[in-house]
């Protein structure tokens, strides 16, 4: 696979997905931003918007978020999967935010990453979204990615490599948000794999 091709297969992709809000963006704040992306994980994105208003209505901030109880947060993000540990882990990491970064969001990688809850693609979603330059692989992001050719490995901390390393850097941003607006708008798996395999016949 050449940049060339990937970059053609990339705009299709582009064209075919839906206009839509993604749970990680829209949001006023950085700290908003990556809360939201914690919460998102395993969790429609509309529903997370929805979950994600309620909380920072409440808690808009980190220093608030960090002085919450666990069962109201909870009570909070109920609709969100594993609500109980985002509950935790969120309160855990708005306690790292305001007690190591002054109740800013750090925009480095490894100091995102080792905030609670936050994992690679959490890091880089946030970053792509907030200025920086990222490339989160989700499940979305994983399928597709390996369906067209554009990655082999059954690990997604090497799907991202191999991803950095047929796409140049100024591309980075816009892999995640592409995909997972075309993974979203196709839920039928077959239909998705039917455009999918079109996609990768291009020239």
């Amino acid at each position: 696979m050449d940049e060339k091709k990937a970059l053609k297969q990339l705009s299709r992709l582009s064209k075919l997905g839906k206009k839509m809000r993604l749970a990680g963006e829209g949001w006023k704040t950085d700290f908003q931003h990556l809360i939201a992306i914690i919460l998102s994980a395993r969790t429609l994105d509309e529903t997370t918007i929805v979950v994600g208003k309620t909380l920072f209505k409440k808690y808009p901030s980190a220093d608030g978020l960090s002085k919450a109880s666990i069962s109201d947060v909870e009570k909070l993000i109920t609709p969100i999967n594993f609500y109980q540990n985002k509950a935790k882990y969120i309160i855990n990491c708005a306690k790292q935010i305001v007690e190591l970064y002054d109740g800013k969001v750090p925009h480095d990688f490894e100091k995102l990453t080792s905030l609670s809850g936050v994992g690679r693609k959490t890091a880089n979603v946030f970053l792509s979204e907030r200025g920086n330059i990222g490339l989160g692989v989700d499940t979305h992001v994983f399928y597709i990615s390996r369906k067209l050719g554009w990655a082999k490995s059954n690990n997604p901390h090497k799907v991202e490599e191999e991803l950095k390393n047929l796409f140049s850097k100024r591309y980075w941003n816009k892999i995640n948000p592409t995909l997972v607006r075309f993974g979203k708008t196709y839920i039928s798996r077959r239909e998705k794999d039917k455009l999918l395999d079109e996609v990768k016949r291009m020239k």
